[in-house]
Parts: structure tokens; sequence; C-alpha cells
């Protein structure tokens, strides 16, 4: 069973081990795939609102989440979130867990809707996760991620009001 609990200082050596691969394969998240440890942590936890750790009963962090104000002041009720799961618990559940979390997390910060900007079209295995769990896809922008193998692919906006 996983634990899902908010990012603590000793987490970071473990979540950056999680990251690394991640952002190396550049065929999700817009970040380099030469991302630094230094750049890697300031874009997942120091300016963010808050960072989440999912662990096994070792402590060992096999996934992670963000949730960040989507957008300054006025549009700061939306918030945006960030997702990874380690190669060794994909396809688990984990995605889905922390999606659930992410968002009974977000109400309680009071936030009353949650959008991912850049949902890359071909990560249908996301795309499936986020659909299931009431987002819909809002927006298309063509062409709008640099996909490694692909080339230019698209990128979807996905929404979901938290609050009626």
């Amino acid at each position: 069973m996983h634990t899902i609990r908010s990012f603590r200082e000793h987490d970071w050596p473990g979540l950056w081990d999680l990251l690394r691969p991640v952002f190396a394969a550049g065929d999700t998240y817009p970040y380099s795939p030469t991302i630094s440890e230094d750049e890697a942590r300031r874009e997942w936890i120091d300016t963010k609102r808050a960072a989440y750790v999912a662990v096994d009963s070792s402590e060992r962090v096999l996934g992670s989440y963000y949730i960040k104000d989507n957008q300054p002041t006025l549009g700061a009720h939306v918030c945006n979130c960030g997702y990874a799961v380690s190669e060794a618990a994909r396809g688990q559940g984990l995605g889905t867990r922390m999606c659930e979390h992410s968002q009974a997390e977000a109400r309680r910060l009071g936030y009353r809707c949650m959008q991912y900007n850049l949902v890359v079209a071909t990560n249908t295995v996301a795309i499936k996760t986020w659909e299931n769990q009431g987002f819909a896809i809002t927006g298309t922008l063509p062409g709008a991620f640099r996909h490694p193998t692909l080339g230019y692919v698209d990128a979807l906006i996905m929404y979901k009001q938290l609050e009626t």
C-alpha cells in the first residue's frame, strides 16, 4: 500500500531519482531533458504552493505531484498540478490515487477548479486517467509540444470544476 503525504526535505533525493528519468525522456514535460537537479527542485518544489509524495512502506518515493495557482490573483482560484510516477510503480493505479488526492487537497486549499495546461496528446495513459477522473478536454494546442521522436505534437488543456 502506498501513502500519499506532504513532501519532506528528506524526500528530495528519492524524488530527484524519480523525476530525472521522467524529464530526461522528454515526452511528457516541457522541461529540458538535461535539467539540473537545482532547476528541477525549483520547478517541482520551490515555486509551487505544495508538493506531495507517494511512498511505500519503506518510505521509497514512487510518485509525486505538486499543486499551484494556475494564474495570479484573479485566476488564483484555479489550480494546476503536475504528476510523476516512477517506472517501478506504473500500471498500479498510483496516478489515479494521486489525482484523487490532489482534488481533495485542492478543495481543502480553497481552489474551485483544476486545469492542466499542457497534456501531451501522445500521453494517452494520462489522458485516460484524467478523463476517468472527470476532466474534460477544453482545448487543443496544435503542435505545441516538441516530442523527442515524433516532432511537434498537439497538447491538450484539460479542466475540471471542483466546486459547484
